[in-house]
């Protein structure tokens, strides 16, 4: 079973100085149809002015992974981690008994895109981790890079849950294919482009919630950047 969800189906909050875009219910926008799947319990798209940003906050037990698209992102937290990032570099925080952290668009002109995204943990109260790597796109074209897993396969971010996140760069006319074992479920989420799966028509910022399926095909009709969730 394969559910379309549609980038302006999503909800929507404009700040001023950061527009965002959330998959599932967050902050002011509650859906009860909405409000994960499985562990995954966060995608927000956000868009962040320059020089500003988000303040010291805190979070407990939750798998913190930010996937960056463009712009330089400032992060800083009460472990001591004090970095400038950009894309392809990913970031991934493990709050477990309670982490303070702040995010800000370290340029003065330009503005800062990315996704952030929040696994629920199989495990609570651990020590807090931080990790940040490089993800080439050379290991994202036409194959799938493994970007978080619960062993690091691969060289991938380490995160405490059974699930893999996997990034793909698929050029037109392109296929992608991923097998799903019995019991897991998908999430698939379009960061740019244009593809076809099962049937479906999805652009920029649309999803797709993936249950009972055993092999799932992607057929891109244009130059298209993609995240897949392989889940419990």
């Amino acid at each position: 079973m394969i559910t379309l969800r549609k980038a302006d189906e999503r909800g929507h909050a404009d700040h001023g100085w950061l527009r965002s875009w959330h998959s599932f219910s967050f902050a002011d926008y509650h859906d009860p149809a909405h409000m994960g799947w499985g562990p995954l319990r966060v995608i927000n798209e956000d868009i962040v002015a320059p020089g500003t940003g988000f303040g010291m906050h805190g979070h407990r037990d939750m798998e913190i992974v930010t996937y960056l698209l463009s712009g330089p992102l400032r992060h800083q937290d009460s472990m001591d981690n004090g970095e400038t990032f950009r894309a392809p570099e990913v970031q991934r925080m493990s709050a477990g008994r309670g982490v303070m952290h702040s995010e800000f668009n370290a340029s003065a002109d330009e503005p800062v895109h990315l996704l952030q995204i929040w696994i629920e943990p199989t495990v609570r109260g651990i020590e807090p981790e931080y990790e940040q790597k490089t993800f080439a796109d050379a290991a994202k074209r036409g194959a799938w890079c493994a970007i978080a897993s619960p062993d690091g396969r691969d060289g991938s971010l380490t995160i405490h849950q059974d699930a893999l996140l996997l990034a793909q760069k698929v050029g037109a006319g392109g296929t992608a294919k991923h097998a799903l074992a019995e019991g897991r479920r998908a999430y698939l989420h379009v960061v740019r482009g244009e593809i076809a799966l099962g049937g479906l028509a999805l652009t920029t910022g649309d999803a797709a919630r993936i249950a009972d399926e055993t092999a799932l095909e992607i057929s891109a009709r244009a130059e298209s950047e993609l995240l897949l969730f392989d889940l419990p």
